[in-house]
């Protein structure tokens, strides 16, 4: 973050004559109605970044892994996503026109960083940064006014905002959580012991026994396992879950059961399209008190350092 930029104690509108701008806070209500909580807002941006990665058929996860040319097409992608999203009507003179007024979506990696083209100057802008480093975006709305924009400018006339017109960004969700992009977060060993593994089903089992108890999106399945049916990779019948039972790994989808499951237990709830992956033991007197789940008529906990490896019962699929 920038220094002297303090998007906590930001104005909630840009000043104008009346002392407020009422297009501006007429597309903030409409947002925030349509996606109080900013949950559609994330997933379309989630969404975009791994369209762009494309793990699935490229291996790539991280941001330094791409082309200079496909970075500079995020912005494009999160601008026709959240179109589609939220099917917002083709602007006049915009990209989107949104309760009335013209609005042009600004998009960059760096907070504070969105280029504004002489032609966007006066009208409303939709920014958005998010970092996959940091699990984190934002959005906001600001009228790109001149006197909050930065005097100088690149070869095409666009512009930063000033500081001043960063502090009157009207957040609409500031610092919120982007779902994590687990592959991020592993060590370099673990990463290539993943890699290194031949084949997308063994790739696979080594994640999930090296990433226990943390949320892995379908798309870091889809990264690792590298196949079009990656998702069968996961069940019984020949996938992870009854290839790594014999060694008490369970692998907890989105069915309630699991998470009804994963909640006795105290793991994190795997939601829309995450695993989450653990390894028991059933339940003896050294376990003490830790949290227990009932499988096959056995109680079974979180298994210790010390504990053996054993055969975990089938979870229900229900």
């Amino acid at each position: 973050m920038e220094e002297g930029f303090d998007p906590v104690h930001a104005p909630v509108s840009v000043p104008g004559e009346d002392g407020g701008d009422p297009g501006l806070e007429a597309v903030a209500a409409l947002i925030l109605a349509e996606d109080p909580a900013g949950r559609r807002f994330a997933a379309t941006i989630r969404r975009s970044i791994d369209v762009l990665m494309d793990g699935q058929h490229t291996g790539r996860f991280r941001w330094d892994q791409l082309y200079k040319t496909e970075k500079a097409h995020l912005g494009t992608l999160v601008e026709i996503n959240l179109q589609r999203e939220f099917g917002f009507a083709d602007g006049s003179r915009m990209d989107y026109s949104i309760a009335g007024s013209d609005v042009d979506c600004k998009f960059s990696q760096r907070l504070g960083g969105w280029m504004v083209p002489p032609e966007a100057h006066g009208e409303l802008l939709l920014v958005v940064w998010a970092s996959d480093e940091e699990s984190a975006w934002s959005a906001g709305l600001v009228r790109a006014l001149p006197i909050l924009l930065s005097p100088g400018g690149n070869r095409d006339g666009k512009r930063t905002l000033s500081l001043e017109g960063r502090r009157s960004v009207r957040w609409l969700f500031k610092d919120a959580p982007l779902q994590d992009n687990l592959l991020l977060r592993l060590s370099p060993e673990d990463i290539a012991a993943v890699f290194a593994q031949p084949t997308g089903q063994r790739r696979l089992d080594e994640l999930f026994l090296r990433a226990q108890r943390r949320p892995i999106s379908r798309t870091v399945v889809a990264t690792v396992a590298a196949q079009e049916d990656y998702m069968r990779r996961i069940r019984y019948n020949g996938g992870s879950r009854s290839r790594l039972q014999h060694r008490g790994i369970v692998i907890l989808g989105e069915y309630s059961s699991h998470c009804g499951i994963a909640e006795q237990l105290g793991l994190p709830l795997p939601q829309a399209g995450e695993s989450v992956s653990v390894r028991l033991a059933r339940r003896r007197p050294h376990h003490g008190d830790r949290p227990w789940a009932e499988l096959d008529g056995e109680r079974w906990t979180v298994a210790l350092p010390q504990d053996p490896e054993e055969s975990v019962p089938k979870l229900p699929e229900i």
